[in-house]
């Protein structure tokens, strides 16, 4: 199946190459989509040298944030025939040596989430508080929609092609990290296969997080509106 890695940034010059190269290194058939959001960094101007028939870059004149660019990726890779998508992050975070356990257990679910959370996953030189964070996140959500997954703010995911055109046809709230959140919530309301598979996740060496509060207050107010909606349906 033709599978496609999506990847957003901004301003990840200092891990870009790194990535790219230990992706092509997995020797995995698959092609890789960059999105930037106009780096000030020069990320897209590093990437514009890989570019072949396996790698592509969209430029964006603007930032618009992780949801639109995702769903920029899944536009271009659905009109291109791709049938799995993969979302991955820039910063170095997700190891790409994982891919080949994501992508397999892909083959029998709608959307893979992989979990730092769950026996066999770890997370490498994560300060406390973001620790926390992202634990209290995917708990608080977890309660709002009624579900067990035990990673859902996690970045490193599958997703299949009936999953994608779903979204394609949803109109999706959020832009930030409560996009992760939201795309599990889509593939539930539709009752599709959900799996998780444990992933390392090491923090960045080099450049800058974009976790902002502007993007957890987003993620957490509308997964308590989510939550409120469903309470509401259910009575």
């Amino acid at each position: 199946m033709k599978t496609l890695i999506i990847i957003p940034t901004y301003n990840e010059a200092a891990n870009i190459t790194d990535v790219i190269r230990r992706i092509q290194e997995t020797n995995l058939n698959l092609d890789i989509l960059i999105i930037d959001d106009n780096s000030p960094d020069g990320t897209g101007n590093i990437v514009d040298k890989f570019v072949n028939d396996r790698i592509h870059i969209i430029h964006n004149e603007k930032k618009s944030g992780l949801g639109p660019a995702y769903l920029q990726g899944f536009r271009w890779g659905f009109d291109r025939g791709y049938e799995t998508f993969i979302e991955m992050d820039a910063d170095g975070s997700h190891q790409p040596e994982e891919l080949v356990r994501i992508i397999k257990t892909s083959n029998a679910a709608d959307l893979v989430i992989g979990t730092r959370w769950m026996d066999g996953g770890k997370v490498v030189n994560w300060p406390f508080h973001r620790r926390l964070l992202s634990r209290f996140g995917t708990i608080y959500a977890r309660k709002a929609l009624g579900v067990q997954y035990r990673d859902l703010t996690s970045g490193y995911r599958a997703l299949n092609r009936k999953l994608i055109e779903i979204i394609l046809e949803t109109s999706i709230e959020t832009k930030g990290y409560g996009f992760q959140i939201e795309i599990v919530r889509v593939a539930l309301n539709h009752r599709l296969e959900i799996t998780e598979v444990p992933i390392t996740f090491v923090e960045r060496v080099a450049g800058a997080s974009k976790m902002s509060k502007r993007i957890v207050i987003e993620a957490f107010a509308m997964t308590t509106a989510w939550g409120f909606r469903r309470m509401v349906f259910r009575r």
